[in-house]
């Protein structure tokens, strides 16, 4: 049999004739003469080289070749079926597959936020790439992903970038550090500290040197890391102080000594972005948004800790 003369018509003029028991009733089901009927079964079964009815008592029986044949047609209806089904889903977003890349900082906001969405849509597919800012960056500029999340996003007229959620980045030393027992530090009093940073062109490292040189300061000693997690454990181990996000804070600020140093938290924010030349399918859209708002709700936890110390004032205004 060569399959590449098979029909999806010749199929459905077989399934009714079975189904139908005798070439008039099926014609009349099927908007067709008596004599294409015949002909598209006679071609049929030319292709697949073996007699597919018998005529036994006035009505049109399966042969043995009929009824396998019979078989694959009704697993390749249902196939069609559930593929129509699931097509229609995608369409509406409720079903498919989404690549979502984010630099390495953004893994804290997603586990609840994408266990929540995936309850909500358990059809859809989340593939979820992680890395440094320069890996994003080339996943974006290659157009490997539908959606983003940069804290510092790219430039460029290709760029479609919503800020959806604040990203305040916060002073922290080892427990029991000298700098946690007071209030109303200046930044100076910490240049004899040694700063662990993370590497250049990272979004904290480019916020954070930005910020020295609008205060025309510098750092004395520092060291460098690729990994927000291998920073915040080194600050507890005692290696130094470091910058690091409310997010990747949270839940961990009791392990940390978070200071209050005037001009701190620095604010910067979360964007959400997308390449303009990359179509989105509606899953994709539907998480774009479930991801806004979901983030519009985030409360930086460490701020409301503060606020709710008697006689507190926001460090960022102060100074």
């Amino acid at each position: 049999m060569d399959a590449r003369h098979l029909s999806f018509r010749l199929l459905q003029v077989f399934r009714q004739v079975a189904e139908s028991g005798n070439i008039t009733a099926a014609s009349r089901l099927l908007h067709l003469t008596q004599p294409t009927v015949s002909l598209q079964l006679k071609k049929l079964s030319e292709i697949i080289g073996e007699p597919l009815f018998d005529y036994q008592q006035q009505r049109l029986q399966l042969t043995a070749s009929g009824e396998l044949l019979y078989q694959a047609v009704l697993d390749i209806d249902e196939r069609l079926s559930e593929f129509n089904q699931q097509l229609h889903q995608q369409r509406r977003g409720d079903a498919g597959t989404i690549s979502l890349a984010v630099v390495n900082t953004a893994q804290y906001l997603l586990p609840q936020l994408l266990a929540d969405f995936s309850r909500d849509y358990p059809r859809v597919v989340i593939n979820l790439q992680i890395g440094n800012r320069a890996h994003i960056l080339n996943r974006f500029a290659q157009q490997q992903d539908h959606l983003y999340l940069f804290s510092h996003p790219p430039g460029g007229e290709n760029v479609k970038a919503k800020a959806v959620v604040a990203n305040p980045l916060y002073l922290v030393a080892p427990p029991g550090h000298w700098a946690s027992r007071q209030s109303g530090l200046s930044f100076g009093m910490l240049q004899e500290e040694r700063f662990i940073l993370r590497e250049p062109g990272s979004a904290t490292r480019m916020t954070f040197d930005s910020w020295l040189s609008s205060q025309a300061t510098e750092i004395k000693y520092s060291m460098q890391m690729e990994s927000n997690e291998a920073i915040r454990l080194s600050v507890m181990a005692g290696l130094g102080v470091a910058l690091l996000s409310a997010h990747t804070l949270q839940g961990q600020q009791h392990l940390l000594s978070v200071l209050e140093v005037s001009g701190f938290p620095l604010l910067s924010h979360w964007y959400l972005v997308r390449h303009s030349n990359k179509r989105l399918p509606q899953a994709a859209v539907k998480l774009g948004s479930f991801i806004e708002q979901q983030l519009a709700l985030w409360q930086d936890p460490l701020q409301a800790e503060r606020n709710a110390r008697p006689g507190s004032q926001n460090p960022a205004t102060t100074g």
